[in-house]
């Protein structure tokens, strides 16, 4: 059996550290969700939703909230845009590419002597042929025509991250 690696901070106290590891893959969805950390913390339900919120507000969580089975509800094509944006646009495009609510994920990478793109984004759709719509729209708003998209086949692991 290995030891649970303690990550220390020196303005996060050990019980906020437990909290995150309980609530890290999902709460209960009860009418009293915060019940379980709260009783193995031995903490109020109350304490338990105050220390998150100041986890969330020293952006220590980014977020809290649902989370979607984009599958389950028919999203099953997910296209990875890869497009060739001039380094004086980037910040104006990128902007622009992650308002699409088709749009997931939007990231500035490095170019390489092989890879002339820089910049990603992820967009899902029900279908190739709403992705593919999808990149167009955003290849007209944006007046990029250099980009390629490339398809999942099989969702191997998607999990955040964990401390």
């Amino acid at each position: 059996m290995s030891e649970e690696k303690t990550v220390w901070r020196s303005d996060m106290d050990e019980t906020d550290e437990k909290l995150i590891r309980l609530i890290q893959d999902g709460i209960e969805f009860t009418h009293a969700p915060f019940a379980k950390a709260a009783g193995e913390l031995g903490i109020s339900e109350d304490e338990v939703v105050s220390r998150l919120k100041k986890l969330v507000e020293e952006k220590k969580i980014r977020r809290f909230g649902a989370s979607i089975g984009h599958i389950a509800l028919g999203f099953t094509a997910n296209g990875m845009g890869v497009w060739d944006i001039p380094a004086d646009r980037i910040e104006e495009v990128g902007k622009k590419m992650a308002s699409f609510d088709e749009v997931s994920h939007c990231y500035q990478r490095p170019r390489s002597a092989e890879w002339p793109y820089n910049m990603y984004t992820m967009i899902h759709g029900r279908s190739q042929e709403e992705c593919k719509a999808a990149a167009e729209k955003i290849s007209k708003a944006v007046g990029i025509t250099d980009y390629k998209l490339v398809f999942s086949e099989k969702e191997l692991k998607k999990k955040g991250v964990r401390i």
